[in-house]
């Protein structure tokens, strides 16, 4: 290994590229993911809003989407990412297949996350005459929200891989480069650089994301 081979600009480059796509990526899945997860709760049996049907169509389109390996999706949805960001390559064309992905994902950990809270407490809240909406937002998520962030802190490590894999249809970022250097030009001290960094954002995010849980815990 030639470890002067290293063009540190470049790997600063696709680092701040992985960041990029990692944050908005994670943002849209949380603003999709979360009300996906509410209604698959709160439409399921003996809930607010149960409906069957509403129940098993969600269900299924979720349960799809979290079936289909990444790699596939990438490809799968290459016509629809050209459709909103006009291209298919590049940070702008790996968000829409992160988001595709991940939000289903998150959708079934927020209703995990809700079905742990106290049926007593959304009982109560309803004999003091709460509407849905008030027990949406001041009883289930307050109460739910120590899982809710073990499930945020978890997709989030989820889509530190999917864009890793993204580099393998030109995705650019840290897994862009390990393909095109480590892998194809065979810089093995590339793919290792690469590894490490993806490595350490991964430990960062979870450390963050376990602190919080506690945090929200104890409270």
């Amino acid at each position: 290994m030639d470890w002067s081979r290293l063009d540190w600009s470049e790997i600063g480059t696709a680092t701040n590229d992985t960041l990029i796509m990692l944050g908005l990526s994670a943002v849209f899945t949380f603003v999709i993911g979360l009300p996906i997860g509410i209604l698959l709760f709160l439409t399921s049996k003996g809930n607010l809003l149960e409906n069957r049907l509403s129940n098993i169509i969600l269900s299924f389109v979720v349960n799809v989407l979290r079936s289909v390996p990444f790699v596939i999706l990438m490809i799968a949805v290459i016509p629809l990412t050209k459709v909103l960001v006009g291209t298919s390559i590049g940070v702008k064309g790996t968000i829409p297949p992160l988001v595709i992905a991940a939000a289903p994902f998150f959708a079934r950990l927020v209703e995990t996350a809700l079905r742990e809270v106290d049926r007593g407490i959304i009982e109560a809240a309803q004999s003091m005459g709460a509407g849905r909406g008030q027990i949406v937002r001041r009883v289930l998520l307050p109460e739910a929200l120590p899982g809710l962030v073990a499930g945020i802190t978890i997709t989030t490590v989820t889509l530190v891989s999917y864009t890793a894999m993204s580099g393998m249809i030109g995705g650019g970022g840290l897994g862009d480069l390990a393909i095109r250097y480590g892998y194809q030009r065979f810089q093995t001290e590339v793919m290792i650089t690469t590894v490490v960094i993806l490595l350490i954002l991964v430990q960062i995010l979870q450390m963050i994301g376990d602190r919080l849980v506690l945090h929200f815990t104890r409270k």
